[in-house]
């Protein structure tokens, strides 16, 4: 007989006979389910065999919500209902669903009814842990049949009964009943074994409850109380509850009673809490919730507080916290007048708290800290760490309780709740109420936490993948607004770029890797990369999008992405572009005012392979723009995509005062329509174009004598340019450039162009398509000073392959004025 189960039958779906069968010795059989992390049952024993009629070889690697009951339609009496449909049977709790899915961060529990084949349906009471640590479990379920809890004498009704949780210490032999927990878990390790029971231990031991205040403690000899005690025990409670002697005057058995209906009070004001809290992820939220959860019903005032890694969403925070350690004012929630604590504690001061204080000694120690009364002398003490404020009105003669907010053994901060002088002091029960409070909202805390900092670490990853575009390069402007998706995680692979390239030219990119996450964000800096690597050897659009392609097959074949990739030739007023299964851009023109989709062979998304690329040619005027984005910001489920093209399109033809704000008029007409959960990127250029007065050119022959024409028409055009102090290291460095081409690369011919836009562009080009090389020249070396002279006078150089051969070229800062 494996663990999880005790001897004594009780009927399940796989039995059919109609009828359940009670416990037999007063022992009632147990079911143990493990669930793994992805969802599968890692552990089925006897017990969940016979509750749910699934052998164990039937059960193991198959989803639990397939297998155990989650809520759904409660089915009619005499239905046959196939197996895995479920129903919860009366809100007790949450849904089992909510911690199957990972959605609750603490234990749940509640009651389902079970369908069956036939007119049976087995009432279920069912017990949830969610488990952390580095083995491959993830949740642990107990259930058991509600009717074996019953006896046929027994008068109290099924409704009456109630899965729940409880401190074991809160029953006698409580060193026993932890000592054989495993007894109830599944066969593992010694380490994985202790690992387990430590978790049940701390979120609380399973127990059943009964509205006459009745515990049951799960055992491996679970037994239910006979019919004659509970009632025993009601009339007692009855008694003391009508009014006569106080608690003290009472025997030990009323005392009892009394104390089971403040247990019950205390359990049910903790399922209730527990419930309230750990709604959402967001860690801002998550600290109001807990606040708000105390407030009144608890205490009167709760003041939160959490280390400086939490709030800032760091990771974990370490060691034990000391006198140095900053601790940051979240939340202050209370009953008092509006205002009164606001100016004296504001949310978001940080301070240190000095080792005499009980906040110090509730930080160091991770045990909750009980003042039954602030004396006048505590308040000073309490007081001092206020600068300038006089707190000791608001704190003194008031009872006050300090709770740790831990996980993983850790504190994350502490609660400070306090009560109004007239009512009744914290006692040890709400010492104990309290540290089960702060241990529930710790675990939901460390989850908000722990998501602010993967949201963090994610969303810091891609923004140090996406470029920081100059907003003026030769020719245009450019502005881009990147927008993260609204999904969990909101990672995803949209990028933009710009490449500077030879002849004034600059690329312009847009892409957007399919799907979400971190490796969508890894692949899309992959492919980023890649594509300034193929722009800088100024490939031809489409050739660049095959050799991308290319690439992303080899990378796996899960690299899937569109990309738009436009060049533009600001001299001669071109954009040559290429697409790959990319929406297509928007061209508004400056004459009229007029927006149009440019018209671009589709072509089939990168990494698909084997499909061709075509690239087409537009001519621009000076002062068109041109406005390229992903799909995330013109597709909205349920709606035609081609309504967010039309809104582009008419929103991008909107005048505007500049770039940024002509890029914040699209992003506020796209982004209001609601159902955008994609991450969006935008990147609109305005081509300004480079007039003819600004460009000088010439060819030269491959002849030595040449290299001083070509410095003499530079001096002769950088003066009539008004450029007159440039003109002395631009035409050495010219000299430097054409020689190196007449001697190097025996070409056929020779071009030298002068640009003046932002700065003064000279490029050198032959038909040769060897690159140069930067060499060390020694002294007495009679080559490779030429180089050497450009990258040390320049603002910037470089040398690239062009169709015909090559291109050499550097840059000269402009005088200002």
């Amino acid at each position: 007989m494996d663990r999880g189960t005790e001897t004594g039958a009780a009927s399940g779906p796989g039995t059919g006979d109609g009828a359940a069968e009670h416990a037999t010795d007063g022992r009632i059989p147990l079911a143990v389910v493990v669930v793994d992390r992805d969802g599968l049952v890692s552990h089925w024993s006897s017990g969940a065999r016979r509750l749910f009629g699934v052998a164990r070889e039937e059960a193991l690697g198959r989803q639990a919500v397939d297998l155990l009951p989650v809520s759904g339609a409660l089915p009619e009496a005499g239905d046959a209902v196939p197996f895995g449909s479920r129903a919860t049977y009366d809100g007790l709790g949450p849904g089992l669903e909510s911690s199957l899915d990972g959605r609750l961060s603490y234990p749940a529990a509640g009651r389902a009814r079970l369908g069956a084949v036939g007119p049976r349906r087995i009432d279920v009471l069912w017990w949830a842990y969610p488990l952390v640590g580095p083995g491959p479990e993830r949740l642990l379920v107990l259930a058991a049949d509600a009717a074996a809890t019953r006896h046929e004498d027994d008068d109290v009704s099924f409704e009456r009964i109630a899965p729940g949780f409880a401190l074991h210490t809160d029953f006698p032999g409580a060193e026993e009943l932890a000592r054989r927990l495993p007894d109830i878990l599944p066969s593992m390790s010694v380490g994985e074994s202790a690992r387990v029971v430590a978790q049940v231990l701390e979120l609380g031991y399973p127990v059943l409850e009964f509205s006459q205040n009745d515990r049951v403690p799960v055992t491996p000899d679970w037994g239910v109380p006979q019919r004659a005690e509970r009632k025993a025990r009601r009339e007692r409670a009855a008694l003391a509850a009508s009014g006569a002697p106080g608690p003290r005057d009472l025997p030990d058995d009323e005392r009892e009673d009394l104390e089971y209906v403040a247990v019950r009070e205390r359990l049910e004001f903790l399922n209730e809490v527990s419930g309230r809290i750990g709604t959402s992820l967001d860690l801002s939220r998550t600290i109001q919730e807990v606040s708000r959860a105390v407030v009144p019903r608890f205490t009167d005032v709760a003041g939160t507080y959490l280390r400086e890694q939490v709030v800032a969403g760091e990771g974990f925070p370490d060691g034990v916290p000391d006198t140095t350690t900053m601790w940051h004012r979240v939340a202050v929630e209370h009953t008092d007048e509006p205002g009164r604590w606001d100016d004296v504690v504001p949310v978001g001061e940080a301070m240190p708290f000095p080792a005499h204080t009980p906040f110090f000694q509730c930080m160091t120690t991770g045990e909750p800290v009980l003042v039954p009364r602030i004396s006048e002398q505590m308040g000073h003490v309490i007081a001092a760490q206020f600068e300038k404020r006089d707190i000791r009105p608001l704190i003194t003669n008031r009872s006050m309780l300090v709770v740790p907010l831990k996980a993983r053994n850790v504190v994350l901060g502490f609660m400070i709740l306090l009560r109004h002088p007239e009512r009744v002091e914290f006692n040890d029960m709400d010492r104990v109420t309290g540290a089960e409070l702060a241990a529930r909202a710790g675990l939901v805390l460390d989850n908000a936490r722990m998501y602010t900092f993967q949201e963090s670490v994610a969303e810091t990853l891609q923004d140090s993948m996406l470029p920081t575009i100059a907003p003026r390069m030769a020719g245009c402007d450019i502005a881009t607004r990147y927008l993260p998706g609204t999904l969990l995680g909101r990672v995803g692979g949209d990028w933009f770029d710009s490449v500077k390239l030879p002849g004034s030219r600059t690329a312009l990119v847009v892409g957007d890797v399919m799907g979400h996450g971190l490796n969508s964000a890894a692949m899309m800096g992959q492919l980023r990369t890649a594509v300034q690597t193929m722009a800088a050897l100024d490939l031809p659009p489409a050739q660049l999008l095959r050799n991308l392609d290319d690439l992303a097959q080899r990378l796996g074949d899960g690299y899937l992405a569109t990309c738009l990739y436009a060049v533009y030739d600001p001299i001669a007023g071109l954009l040559h572009l290429a697409n790959a299964g990319h929406i297509p851009p928007v061209l508004v023109r400056a004459a009229d005012g007029r927006s149009e989709l440019l018209d671009l062979p589709t072509g089939a998304p990168i990494g698909v392979g084997g499909v061709p690329f075509e690239a087409v040619r537009v001519r621009v005027e000076p002062g068109d723009r041109l406005v390229m984005c992903t799909d995330g910001l013109v597709e909205v489920r349920g709606e035609d995509i081609g309504v967010g093209l039309a809104t582009l399109c008419e929103s991008a033809a909107h005048p505007a005062a500049s770039m940024d704000r002509a890029c914040d008029t699209i992003i506020r007409a796209l982004n209001t329509r609601g159902g955008r959960k994609d991450d969006v990127a935008l990147l609109m250029a305005r081509l300004n174009g480079i007039g003819p007065e600004a460009v000088a050119e010439w060819r030269l022959a491959p002849e030595p004598a040449e290299a001083g024409r070509a410095r003499a028409v530079v001096r002769e055009q950088l003066h009539a340019w008004g450029l007159s102090g440039l003109a002395d290291n631009a035409e050495l460095m010219v000299g430097e450039l054409v020689t190196n081409v007449v001697r190097h690369a025996h070409s056929r011919g020779i071009g030298l162009r002068l640009v003046r836009g932002d700065t003064l562009l000279c490029e050198v080009d032959d038909d040769d398509h060897t690159l140069p090389i930067l060499l060390s020249a020694g002294p007495g070396d009679e080559f490779g000073r030429g180089l050497r002279i450009v990258s040390v006078l320049s603002r910037a150089w470089g040398a690239s392959r062009t169709g015909a051969g090559k291109t050499v070229w550097f840059e000269l800062t402009l005088p200002r004025g």
